[in-house]
Parts: structure tokens; C-alpha cells; sequence
């Protein structure tokens, strides 16, 4: 069973890596475009109108690729005060009970932002001539993600594994 879960984490690291690649990607882009906006409003006196819309579609990409990440890597909010008088067993319990909240936080974000796309599928975003629920598809991404590897962390744990915590050393895979 554990040789089973380390192939599934080796794969998991792999598309972490790429995962966050994209979202430095999308914060490179992001940056670029607010560039080109500034250049074109006061040097070309000419302001490129769908780039402010644009780098906010991608900041929503790299913020819920990156988040997702951080859940993997143990990065996300955390109050671990207590769980340091506590013994392993109850720590891990604890760590547990927290991935467990993720999942649950994640799976709300799937819906909702199904809903909020749902919603918005007939309206256009005027500056990109795409569809309203375009906005919403970096929630749901995100959210997926976040059930993924939360989930990860969690069958890890159940079978033995060490999970990263924030401030630990990374899991070697």
C-alpha cells in the first residue's frame, strides 16, 4: 500500500512542480500586461482596455494554482500552539482534522463557483468578448486541486507516510 501512495505523491509532486510553474507563469504575464497597460496609457496616450481585464483573470489562475500548492506542501493557515504539547499520535489526528477542513473548504469552492458560473455563462466580459463564467473557472481549478492533494496528504498519513508541515523540511518523493 505505501509503495502505492509514493508512486501517486511522485506523480503528485510532478504536477505540483508544474502547477506552480503555471501560476509563476500567470504572475509573469500578469505583470507584462499591467506593463503594456501603463506604457500605452502614458507614453502611446493609447490604453490598451483588455489588459486590465485580463491580468485579473489571471491573478485568480495563479492565486488557487498556488494555494493549491501550498496545501500540499503544508503552507496553508494553520494555529499549531497546542499541537506542540500534544503527543504524535494526537498531532496526527490533528493534522487530519485540518486536511479534513481543506477538503471541506475546497469542495465548497467547487460549488459555489459552479454555481457563480452557472450563473453568469450568458453574460459576456465586455473588454474579452468571453463568457462571464470564465471568472469562475480558477475557483473551481483550485478547489479541485485542493480536494486532490489534501486527499494525498491524508492516505499519506494513513499509511504511514510524514506529510510536510509549514516550516519542515520538504518530503523528499
Amino acid at each position: 500500500m505505501q509503495d502505492t501512495i509514493l508512486s501517486l505523491s511522485r506523480f503528485l509532486a510532478a504536477l505540483s512542480r508544474v502547477i506552480l510553474w503555471m501560476a509563476a507563469t500567470g504572475l509573469v504575464a500578469m505583470t507584462a500586461l499591467i506593463g503594456w497597460q501603463v506604457w500605452g496609457r502614458f507614453v502611446l496616450n493609447d490604453t490598451p482596455t483588455w489588459t486590465e481585464t485580463t491580468s485579473i483573470l489571471l491573478m485568480g489562475w495563479f492565486i488557487f494554482l498556488g494555494a493549491a500548492v501550498g496545501v500540499r506542501e503544508g503552507n496553508h493557515l494553520s494555529f499549531d500552539v497546542l499541537l506542540y504539547v500534544l503527543p504524535d499520535r494526537a498531532q496526527r489526528v490533528l493534522h487530519s482534522v485540518s486536511d479534513l477542513v481543506v477538503i471541506a473548504f475546497a469542495v465548497g469552492m467547487i460549488f459555489y463557483g459552479w454555481q457563480l458560473a452557472a450563473n453568469t455563462w450568458s453574460t459576456t466580459i465586455p473588454n474579452l468578448g468571453i463568457t462571464g463564467a470564465t471568472s469562475f473557472f480558477s475557483l473551481m481549478t483550485g478547489g479541485l486541486l485542493m480536494v486532490l492533494l489534501s486527499l494525498e496528504r491524508l492516505l499519506r498519513r494513513f499509511v504511514g507516510l510524514p506529510t510536510a508541515r509549514f516550516g519542515d523540511d520538504p518530503i523528499e518523493e
